[in-house]
């Protein structure tokens, strides 16, 4: 048999590593389909036994059961989950296999090979690969009659399937950079990222069972600055307003579609990222300043941020 081509190399080893450490999730969930249950996947993240996936996968569902590769199952109770950044964190009440090595998303750049490991559709231990498609995205997500923002998300061509949620992506190291949240249509895949704000909220989860997080209504992407405001804010870029959800904090300061976002809190503001790591309980209620680039012009407006309702 002739030696494997380094793409395929890669695949294999990452998929080596990785499949035995990620769980197929089934929870019950009263009226989902004819089961009575949601499927889904989770990530071993410490030797102890707790487990990262969605929050949409476990909903309002306080336990459930994990299966390993190696036909292992477990049930696991629900630590705490965080609808606005789709994390959830769980605990398995027996033994699991070793943990996952968590990467840095930070890291990513456009076209980066990645793996997605995860369990679509119940298939247990199923790999996919593609390329980062895109960086910083928003997503606009529902739960019931509730709006939903996922903010800073990763957009990958890898394949994903209803069950692949709460699965890992990771990079040709097979370090989780993140935990696939969503398929946003046909060769459009979405990860929740790995970084210093996910470890923020995770470590929350896993101490209090909750994060209290601050909220503005806004979807957005990274956005090229015109050139005088390039020259005067020294940066290259800024965060565009795409929707504007009606009633929220966001649209009650009076920003719009169109809007490009230049500073909150006095801080620069050129990803996604930059304004969710400011969204958390200290700033709840309180003035947010926030400087926007506006038909030509600099426009400043004061948010105040909601907390987060969960559905």
């Amino acid at each position: 048999m002739p030696p494997l081509d380094a793409y395929s190399q890669i695949v294999t080893r990452v998929a080596a590593e990785l499949t035995g450490k990620v769980a197929s999730l089934r929870v019950p969930q009263p009226g989902s389909r004819r089961t009575g249950e949601s499927l889904g996947s989770a990530v071993v993240y410490t030797s102890d036994g707790f487990l990262l996936t969605n929050a949409h996968v476990v909903g309002s569902a306080q336990s459930g059961t994990a299966s390993f590769g190696d036909g292992t199952s477990v049930p696991f109770t629900t630590v705490g989950a965080d609808p606005l950044s789709d994390l959830a964190v769980l605990r398995a009440a027996g033994p699991t296999p070793a943990p996952a090595e968590l990467g840095e998303a930070d890291e990513l750049v456009v076209g980066q090979l990645v793996v997605a490991v995860g369990n679509p559709l119940g298939l247990a231990g199923s790999v996919t690969a593609g390329v980062v498609s895109a960086l910083g995205r928003s997503l606009p997500t529902r739960s019931g009659s509730a709006a939903r923002l996922v903010e800073d998300v990763i957009q990958t061509d890898a394949a994903l399937n209803p069950g692949n949620s709460g699965g890992a992506l990771a990079d040709s190291q097979a370090k989780v950079v993140g935990i696939n949240t969503a398929v946003a249509g046909v060769g459009l895949g979405l990860a929740v990222p790995v970084n210093a704000t996910s470890r923020k909220i995770i470590s929350t989860l896993m101490q209090h069972g909750r994060v209290r997080r601050a909220y503005l209504g806004l979807v957005s992407a990274p956005a090229p600055l015109p050139a005088p405001q390039r020259e005067r804010w020294g940066r290259a870029n800024g965060l565009r307003v795409a929707e504007v959800v009606p009633g929220g904090p966001a649209a009650r300061a009076g920003l719009r579609s169109g809007d490009l976002l230049l500073t909150a809190a006095g801080q620069p503001v050129e990803k996604a990222q930059d304004l969710q790591r400011l969204m958390f309980d200290d700033a709840i209620g309180r003035p947010l300043a926030i400087t926007v680039f506006r038909n030509g012009a600099l426009v400043d407006v004061i948010a105040q941020p909601d907390e987060l309702v969960a559905a």
